[in-house]
């Protein structure tokens, strides 16, 4: 699964991205910091800071703490937007 996600990401697929890190959790299948982080990229450069910054806040409810690459990819998905204006 985090291998397609990454490949969502760099296609900017975010919608297929969170459709297969929803696909995860259907399958008990624990999705790991590189595919929340794969999905904050997609989400990045599809330009939808809002959704990133939703994953980035439930990340601390999950078992995973976000990282510095989640941070800093969630602040790029926000300046992608021109100061959040998308």
């Amino acid at each position: 699964y985090s291998s397609a996600i990454s490949a969502c990401e760099k296609s900017a697929e975010w919608q297929k991205a969170l459709m297969l890190l929803t696909a995860m959790g259907r399958a008990i299948l624990e999705p790991d910091i590189i595919s929340y982080n794969a999905f904050l990229g997609a989400c990045k450069k599809g330009a939808v800071w809002q959704t990133a910054i939703f994953l980035l806040t439930a990340m601390g409810r999950f078992i995973h703490v976000p990282t510095i690459i989640s941070y800093n990819t969630a602040i790029s998905a926000c300046e992608k937007c021109a100061g959040w204006q998308c």
